[in-house]
């Protein structure tokens, strides 16, 4: 059993009996990892790589050591009013994946099949309502969710508004993708406004409203740029750094953190060089625990993810002027609202800008919206010309995948990748 397995087990037990103490090992063992990451940072990654390793690292560590000045929001919550409220957002996702990251996840699964909650729910989900109820999360400010994307929020968070005893704001989106929609959550949002306003007791001014989502709009257009040059610059990463560009578009977007990141993300592209290596588009979250994946992709110079359809629609460009319409326009056409059509848009977009030879898809357990149009996106993409794998796993709970079936069957899938460019060479 190695150091962090260890560790894991040691968080895991004490969750049960005394959380407090539990927190303060984990915080302690978060800040020795957030050291190591400034004074010996990651050499085989780029230097974006190597920066929002840390400024994720430092949102995780704040939100446990200050709960007073925390959020507990959905992912698609709009990060850039939490940034102008001076909130840090902390999300199901990112802390069940630094939890899984530690190997402690197996208790708060445990707890959560005691408290009743199905086992086919989102596993991010059960391990971070484990973790809740617990006592290992400290009450936080408040809560704010969305029912966009993830059913899963709609389960979660109203149960833990009622056992944190805190004030909560939801966010309605409607399935409906037009300026109706849009101007309805921009009046939402605007209420958002004032309820933080209320939470925290400090004035959030238009300018800083403002400046926030300037600062996504100039952070998009960074993005945009790099993606363009993917094609033929191919920088290496990992699996765990292009999970991080998640919570950067959402959580932390509007922060001078994210413009950044994306700064140095464009400047890394640039510098990078042509390889010879395959050009895959990732769809959904990271798998970024599955030892396989890693084996194939991190550090690698002979495949790389080139885009990550996640990542690009949290980046995506918004058009309105008023700012609360540009973020409601956000989160009205995201890809993961309505139907499957625009899944597949931005799959076949992002892969002829990157030139693409081939998709990934990973279903997520417990994920029903990808899930059940994975084979919709899977047809619809090898019609227009791009081989599609979907890959079925649990990206925060290891005990739900078989690495053997993993591994086997992204080895055939790069096989067929690697023979049909040949084809196409000779």
């Amino acid at each position: 059993m190695g150091i962090i397995d260890k560790f894991g087990n040691i968080i895991g037990d004490e969750a049960l009996n005394d959380p407090e103490k539990a927190r303060r090992i984990l915080l302690a063992g978060y800040r020795m990892q957030a050291m190591r990451l400034k004074l010996f940072p990651d050499r085989n990654l780029p230097s974006s790589g190597q920066y929002v390793a840390k400024v994720v690292m430092n949102n995780i560590i704040q939100t446990l050591a200050k709960p007073e000045n925390a959020a507990m929001v959905s992912i698609f919550v709009p990060g850039e009013l939490l940034t102008a409220a001076g909130l840090m957002p902390y999300s199901v996702e990112a802390l069940s994946c630094f939890m899984a990251g530690t190997k402690c996840e197996q208790a708060f699964l445990r707890k959560t099949e005691e408290e009743g909650f199905p086992e086919t729910m989102c596993s991010y989900h059960r391990v971070f309502l484990g973790a809740a109820l617990t006592g290992l999360l400290p009450k936080p400010k408040c809560m704010i969710y969305t029912n966009l994307a993830c059913d899963g929020n709609m389960m979660t968070f109203p149960y833990l508004k009622q056992n944190y005893d805190i004030p909560g704001f939801y966010i309605d989106v409607p399935y409906e993708k037009n300026q109706e929609s849009v101007e309805y959550v921009a009046s939402q949002l605007r209420e958002m406004r004032n309820f933080l306003e209320d939470i925290t007791g400090r004035k959030i001014t238009d300018e800083a409203v403002k400046m926030a989502v300037a600062n996504s709009r100039t952070a998009a257009d960074n993005y945009q740029q790099q993606l363009e040059l993917r094609r033929y610059h191919d920088p290496v990463s990992s699996m765990t750094n292009e999970l991080y560009a998640i919570f950067m578009c959402h959580l932390l977007a509007g922060s001078d953190e994210t413009l950044q990141y994306t700064r140095m993300l464009l400047e890394d592209v640039k510098n990078a060089p042509r390889g010879d290596g395959l050009h895959i588009i990732w769809m959904h979250i990271m798998p970024f625990l599955q030892e396989p994946v890693r084996d194939i992709f991190n550090y690698s110079k002979n495949i790389h993810i080139s885009a990550c359809d996640f990542v690009a629609d949290g980046f995506r460009r918004m058009n309105a002027k008023d700012p609360y319409e540009a973020l409601a326009e956000k989160m009205v056409y995201c890809i993961y609202n309505g139907n499957v059509s625009q899944r597949i848009q931005m799959a076949e977009d992002i892969a002829k800008t990157t030139d693409a030879d081939g998709g990934i898809l990973f279903a997520h357990w417990g994920c029903k919206n990808t899930i059940g149009a994975s084979g919709l996106i899977k047809n619809a993409l090898e019609k227009s010309g791009i081989p599609t794998m979907i890959l079925d796993g649990d990206g925060c709970n290891p005990a739900n995948t078989s690495d053997g079936q993993v591994s086997t069957r992204l080895q055939a899938f790069i096989e067929m990748l690697e023979k049909d460019r040949e084809e196409k060479n000779s």
